[in-house]
């Protein structure tokens, strides 16, 4: 029985490191580890990160919609309402350069 040069196991050593490969020999404890942290992450995986709805294109089109008119957001529509009626009492905020500290006295 031939064993390898230390050469060829340098060699070896370096191929498994250039190519990700365990570069010692492992028991099967250790390489259940190399395993678990050689499979992509949990949050890249296709299946994962497309199982929700893409909010931020869906939000745009459903704003673009009410823009338009052939889309009536209800909660949208009660917040302007909201504004406008805080604007009508005063409560809105001041136009740059009124606010408190420009009014002070020197």
């Amino acid at each position: 029985m031939t064993s390898l040069s230390s050469y060829a196991l340098r060699m070896a050593h370096l191929s498994a490191r250039i190519f990700g490969e365990v570069a010692r020999p492992t028991d099967q404890k250790s390489m259940k580890v190399v395993n678990l942290f050689s499979e992509q992450p949990l949050a890249k995986r296709k299946e994962v990160y497309n199982w929700y709805p893409q909010h931020k294109v869906y939000f745009g089109l459903m704003r673009q919609l009410r823009f338009l008119g052939l889309y009536r957001d209800e909660h949208e529509d009660f917040k302007e309402e909201m504004k406008r009626l805080k604007k009508l009492r005063g409560k809105g905020d001041p136009k740059k350069g009124e606010g408190k500290r420009a009014t002070k006295k020197k």
